[in-house]
């Protein structure tokens, strides 16, 4: 068995209006469908431009809140300019949490938080590297 590709991956999150914000308005990613699941779980799902894969968003509040651990997961965006991009996220008040760092390969990176902590990592790649 062997699968075909990666369709999408599930977040829970507290509040689902102002996660779609962040994640609309600061990276803007496009809110393709919400609805609510047959056991009462209110979902979206974002396309993330230049991917086929899709991010779901899960807001189930009988579950209580969400607490994401220190370094359990994190999503990672590639950015055209690092630079512009740190620009714009203080313009909007959202806080660098680490970096700007610079790796061996030349690639830039800082890191931010999303609703519920979640980390978001913003990439910049030399000219010419992969984007994977």
């Amino acid at each position: 068995m062997k699968v075909q590709k990666l369709l999408h991956t599930r977040m829970r999150v507290s509040d689902m209006d102002q996660t779609i914000a962040f994640y609309t308005k600061v990276l803007g990613l496009e809110v393709l469908e919400r609805k609510v699941s047959p056991r009462g779980s209110h979902l979206a799902f974002l396309r993330v431009p230049n991917s086929e894969e899709l991010i779901e968003l899960c807001s189930f509040p009988a579950s209580g809140p969400v607490n994401v651990q220190e370094d359990l997961v994190h999503l990672a965006f590639q950015v055209e300019n690092l630079d512009a991009t740190i620009t714009a996220l203080q313009q909007l008040g959202i806080r660098i949490t680490d970096g700007p760092t610079t790796t061996s390969s030349g690639s830039r990176f800082i890191f931010i938080d999303a609703p519920d902590g979640y980390e978001v990592e913003l990439i910049e790649r030399p000219a010419g590297e992969r984007t994977a």
